[in-house]
Parts: structure tokens; sequence; C-alpha cells
């Protein structure tokens, strides 16, 4: 009898212990999401990195750019898959940091060359790009990055 017990117990707090889990998990997925655009954003109208958006279209036209990002030479949509397919794994969905360091700020703490140099040489636990990534998707991630201030 004495054995049942235990293996009831040991069950019961298996249970406890995994829906504690998946409450947490939950709950951190919940700042994950992508921040609502702003009311002034025309994003259905042309999202940044369409044929329809201009080059120089103004940082409020696309729902993802912050205030502080300069219009021109920035191309959020290109910097975004670029950085989705090649930076995400280690510097985090929203830039906050996981094995690399947060991105969130950059820009205030390193120049462009800086940046388009640690991109291209690796460096500090980073891998090097220069053979992954293209002159063109390098010079992209370097210009958004350093409108992150």
């Amino acid at each position: 009898m004495n054995k049942w017990w235990k293996s009831i117990i040991i069950i019961a707090c298996c249970a406890f212990s995994a829906v504690l889990m998946l409450y947490s998990l939950n709950e951190r997925e919940k700042p994950a999401e992508p921040p609502a655009a702003s009311p002034g954003a025309s994003a259905p109208a042309a999202p940044a990195g369409s044929p329809a958006a201009s080059p120089g279209a103004s940082p409020a036209a696309s729902p993802g750019a912050s205030p502080a990002a300069p219009a021109a030479g920035v191309d959020e949509a290109a910097a975004m898959a670029i950085y989705k397919s090649s930076c995400l794994a280690c510097h985090g969905d929203q830039l906050q940091g996981q094995m690399g360091p947060p991105l969130t700020n950059v820009g205030s703490a390193m120049t462009a060359d800086q940046i388009h140099a640690q991109i291209l040489n690796g460096g500090g636990g980073m891998p090097a790009f220069e053979g992954t990534l293209t002159d063109d998707q390098i010079q992209t991630l370097t210009n958004w990055l350093a409108a992150k201030k």
C-alpha cells in the first residue's frame, strides 16, 4: 500500500510541475507578439519593400519602423528577412539577445562602419558572414541596425 501512495504523489508532483511549466512558457510568449501598428500608419496601402513603396518613404509608412529610424537607405522589409534567416537564432526575435548580445540600441553603441565590420568579419563569438551574405545584404543589415538608437 505504501508503494502506491508514493507513486501517486510522484505522478501528482510531475503533473503539477508540467502545468506550471506550460503556464510559464505561455507567459513568456506574450511579450514576443509584434507590437500593434500605430493608428496613423498606412501599412495596408504599401508595405515596406513592396514595389509600390518608394525608397524614400517615411518611417510611419512601415509598421515596424521606429520613429528615430532615418528614412533614406533603410529597407525595413529586406533587413527583417535577412535578420530572420541569419541572425534571429542568436539575437532573438525582438532583437532582445539570447546567445548573442541585444541589438535594440546597437546604433547608439556602434558606428555603421563598426556594425558592418562585425557582420562581415565576426568576432567575439559571432561567426563571419562574409561568404554567407552578399555585400548588399550586409549593407542592408548595417543600415537597419545603425538606425537602432
